[in-house]
């Protein structure tokens, strides 16, 4: 689809779900794959599955290991070219009005929503500008356009995810690096399959394709954002939700 060969793409939050999906559509496409998550045993499972990979265990909330998660990256491939910014709390967020929420709750969620995406990038942009280029992708959410109700911590820190992909877009475009941001609507993967016992029919009706979405729908909106197909695009949002948004 966009070849990829011999980039140097970092997923993190690639120990299941979403994350493992583009880590394994970016090595199809022939990138170099850092497999970069909290969850270590996640990590390491996903890189045996991907030929060439590494694992790398990261917490996205620390600036340390962040910054030790890029240097290995590079010590082992040379260079950085690409980093999705997937880690996020999704699962067990519990479901409830701002004005129930405590401080501890809301804070977790924007340490790693929000803080955890200026980090990684922070952390791999001295890389990329060496280097001449590179391409930043960030995963929000399309709860931003609708709302959702009883969540607003997520909804908060995903919002402020499509605020830091215009800015950061604005800051690094002289150095031939490119933000963007994909929006995925409900998508049927482990985490959210947990949610509820009906996940599979959750918002189908409501969308201009129906039917539920799955992690290889989200995929190629990202193998597009890293190739050279995009590289006049820059501090975007592309919702991907079969069109419930608009509709």
């Amino acid at each position: 689809m966009y070849p990829l060969k011999d980039k140097v793409v970092i997923v993190t939050g690639a120990g299941g779900g979403l994350g493992k999906a583009f880590a394994q559509a970016f090595a199809k496409a022939g990138a170099k794959v850092a497999i970069a998550d909290i969850n270590a045993d996640g990590a390491v499972q996903t890189a045996k599955e991907i030929d060439g990979s590494i694992a790398v265990t990261v917490d996205v909330t620390s600036e340390e290991s962040v910054n030790a998660m890029a240097q290995k990256v590079m010590d082992s491939f040379g260079r950085i070219d690409i980093l999705i910014n997937n880690a996020a709390i999704y699962a067990g967020i519990q479901r409830k009005p701002f004005y129930e929420l405590s401080e501890k709750e809301w804070d977790l969620v924007m340490d790693v929503n929000l803080k955890g995406t200026w980090m990684a990038s922070k952390a791999v942009f001295p890389f990329m500008k060496a280097q001449g280029g590179g391409k930043i992708i960030n995963i929000s959410s399309a709860t931003v356009m609708s709302g959702s109700p009883q969540w607003s911590h997520y909804v908060a820190s995903k919002g402020g995810v499509i605020g830091l992909t215009r800015s950061m877009a604005r800051e690094v475009g002289d150095f031939n690096i490119n933000v963007n941001n994909i929006a995925p609507g409900f998508t049927l993967t482990e985490a959210s399959l947990s949610l509820m016992d009906n996940a599979k029919e959750y918002g189908v009706q409501r969308g201009a394709i129906k039917r539920g979405s799955t992690a290889d729908d989200i995929v190629g909106t990202a193998l597009y954002l890293a190739s050279n197909a995009s590289d006049f695009v820059t501090g975007q949002t592309i919702v991907v939700d079969g069109g419930k948004q608009f509709i």
